[in-house]
């Protein structure tokens, strides 16, 4: 068996949001989500079923699986590899999105059913030493759950270091076959769970199509690409801001010649600071570009305020 790398947004689409092997989605919500009895999904709708994308110069399908259950409980499971800025608002955003749509105005409040996120990160979100954790609104001095119907669920695949071997829960099996399904050539011995192992089987590269495939590829050439245009844009930028620093430095040397060599140069230096401080460079920032240690940058802007 060849597994492909479930964090492809293809294969997680094809895993999480395939109409035809729901069982997956409905095992992996009630392992992380610690479902049981009565709450226990047995059932779930799938809002956006996995389609492909459109090769030729299309656009691949939105990365998340929405899916409602048979308590009208909504919920939206999403693989995030790359670490963005404002991550954290746009899970806000999908999770209140997904809440507010559910009626129209005019409608009644109670109608509102809950919602669920779970995202799925390959990078360090949380302060939580865990690798699954949860949120929600809760009262800060009494812990009471005060604003009820949304919650959050991050799963941080850096901070899941288990091996085969030492997986016991049905959480750490399903967690591990994200993080570590394309490196493996069989399914572990301890997958006993029909929906796991129906993951593992549809990930499975060996059964897949030629359009399953090329998507697949496709995927991560979209994701490389992506990552070089953010190296780009970073490179021109840092060498944007040296250059910057030369000429701010340049002009303030040209100005404090007239106060002698040594005066000169030390004001020279202050008013480098102040410039590149006014253009919204940070103290650490200016330390590192001039090569001065952050207490003498910290030094001049404070007095200079004074």
């Amino acid at each position: 068996m060849k597994f492909a790398d479930v964090k492809n947004d293809t294969a997680f689409r094809k895993i999480f949001g395939n109409e035809n092997r729901k069982e997956s989605l409905i095992s992996f919500l009630n392992a992380v989500l610690e479902f049981e009895g009565e709450q226990k999904i047995v059932e779930v709708t799938i809002l956006n079923p996995y389609q492909l994308p459109k090769l030729r110069g299309g656009k691949a399908t939105i990365v998340d699986v929405k899916a409602t259950d048979q308590a009208k409980r909504s919920y939206i499971v999403e693989m995030q590899v790359a670490e963005l800025d404002g991550f954290h608002k746009r899970v806000l955003y999908y999770a209140a999105q997904s809440y507010s749509s559910q009626i129209k105005r005019g409608d009644f409040y109670r109608q509102l059913n809950p919602v669920i996120f779970i995202a799925i990160v390959d990078f360090n979100f949380t302060q939580n030493p865990n690798f699954i954790n949860r949120s929600r609104v809760q009262d800060i001095e009494t812990g009471e759950n005060t604003v009820k119907d949304v919650e959050f669920t991050f799963i941080e695949l850096p901070k899941f270091t288990k091996k085969e071997k030492e997986l016991g829960t049905l959480t750490e099996k399903w967690v591990y076959f994200i993080k570590n399904a394309e490196n493996l050539e069989v399914i572990p011995d301890n997958v006993d769970d029909l929906g796991l192992k129906s993951a593992y089987e549809e990930a499975n590269q060996y059964t897949w199509t030629k359009e399953d495939l090329d998507a697949y590829d496709y995927d991560f050439m979209r994701e490389e690409d992506a990552r070089a245009a953010y190296d780009a844009a970073l490179n021109n930028g840092f060498k944007k801001g040296l250059a910057l620093a030369e000429k701010v430095k340049e002009e303030a040397l040209a100005e404090g010649k007239a106060e002698g060599k040594a005066e000169g140069q030390e004001i020279a230096l202050e008013q480098t600071v102040l410039k590149l401080h006014r253009k919204s460079k940070n103290i650490s920032e200016i330390a590192d570009l001039l090569d001065l240690a952050v207490e003498k940058v910290t030094q001049i802007i404070t007095q200079s305020q004074k």
